[in-house]
């Protein structure tokens, strides 16, 4: 890849969240770095398991995934996160260049490729048409039992019922729908719903306190209920009769 001169942020790419999973320090390195000059939010992940996981649980505009990872490979990653509903475009970065490997990384779910080694001007161009494309098909609806959140505009109903949540209290709502049938610990919640990672002081009784509003604007008086704390553990959202 070859040298990247910052330039002129676009308008197209100023708010634009990129994932970058690569297991090459100097690839993913360099993608860093001139992503960023370019205007991009960019967030890397070294491993397929860390990938999948960021993918998962946070909103990005595009993700650009290397084909070849230790354990989990790209592909296998794809499928994995195709299957669970996610729609977000997916940029392969490929070593291989054979036709049959091509076909299986579009199939499996990408939206392009590139072939290593690549230009970074090759790069931006692919990633500002999937960026301008978008999907007509993204997920913008999250749904349990009678639970149904309106991804875009972040509404949240039960049983045809609005419920009103503060930012905070929907964010760990999304967050739970995201992992049903999940233990989500405190310290998961920490670090992806409030953003921290190197706290001195535990936030357990702040997520304890939002949990609880939370639970008592969502189920209060509800036969089936949706949130429950597993106890010196964290929370787990499924459905279960009162």
């Amino acid at each position: 890849m070859g040298t990247v001169a910052p330039g002129k942020v676009s308008e197209l790419s100023a708010a634009s969240r990129l994932l970058v999973v690569e297991d090459e320090p100097r690839v993913s390195g360099a993608l860093r770095e001139g992503l960023t000059a370019e205007g991009y939010s960019v967030t890397v992940a070294s491993t397929g398991e860390d990938g999948f996981f960021l993918a998962s649980t946070r909103p990005f505009d595009v993700i650009i995934l290397d084909r070849m990872l230790p354990g989990r490979d790209g592909v296998e990653i794809l499928k994995g996160l195709r299957q669970g509903g996610l729609l977000t475009p997916v940029l392969l970065l490929t070593a291989r260049d054979a036709l049959e490997d091509r076909v299986g990384g579009l199939d499996a779910g990408a939206d392009d490729y590139v072939v290593k080694p690549f230009a970074f001007s090759e790069l931006l161009a692919r990633l500002r048409a999937l960026l301008r494309r978008g999907r007509g098909d993204q997920l913008t609806r999250l749904a349990i039992s009678d639970l149904i959140i309106d991804v875009p505009s972040r509404a949240v109903s039960r049983g045809g019922v609005s419920v009103d949540l503060t930012t905070r209290e929907y964010e760990m709502l999304e967050y739970l729908v995201r992992h049903t049938g999940t233990i989500v610990s405190r310290e998961m919640l920490a670090r992806d719903v409030w953003g921290e990672t190197n706290r001195s002081t535990p936030l357990d009784n702040v997520i304890d306190v939002h949990m609880a509003r939370l639970r008592k604007k969502l189920d209060l008086g509800r036969e089936v209920r949706l949130v429950h704390t597993v106890r010196g553990v964290g929370f787990v959202l499924r459905e279960e009769e009162a």
